[in-house]
């Protein structure tokens, strides 16, 4: 089994805010992640996808189909949006990083299946410190 990887950049906003709770439970569990007037990132988003070699290639999968679907899919639906309001697999849902991620597997999991190679892990990195990791479980 080979490993590759590709790395594509976005910059988003979003709010932390369960609507279940009062502005003050959010301000003690979020911080000023609750803002109303939202915060952003420059994410980094690390797609690592694995599978055999074909011969006749000597890829695991084109990375440049890897950039497309990356791009298509996923970047250019998040770049410069609001997580809350702006992105559709978003609406609804805590505009969280670990939510985010899952999400995207679940957008690039059969689009890379389609290419013959199987989709190992979305890792999403929110600051230099804070990051996230979804093996599809």
């Amino acid at each position: 089994m080979v490993y590759i990887q590709r790395r594509e950049r976005f910059s988003s906003a979003h709010q932390l805010f369960n609507p279940n709770w009062s502005i003050e439970k959010n301000d003690e569990v979020f911080g000023k992640c609750a803002n109303k007037n939202f915060h952003g990132h420059n994410f980094n988003l690390i797609v690592t996808v694995k599978g055999s070699i074909n011969p006749d290639t000597g890829f695991v999968m084109n990375l440049v189909d890897l950039k497309r679907l990356m791009k298509i899919y996923v970047t250019d639906k998040l770049d410069h949006r609001n997580l809350n309001t702006d992105v559709d697999f978003m609406l609804g849902k805590m505009a969280s990083t670990e939510v985010l991620a899952v999400e995207i597997w679940k957008i690039l999991e059969p689009k890379i299946s389609e290419h013959h190679a199987f989709l190992h892990c979305v890792r999403l990195e929110e600051t230099e410190n804070n990051f996230v990791e979804y093996y599809g479980e």
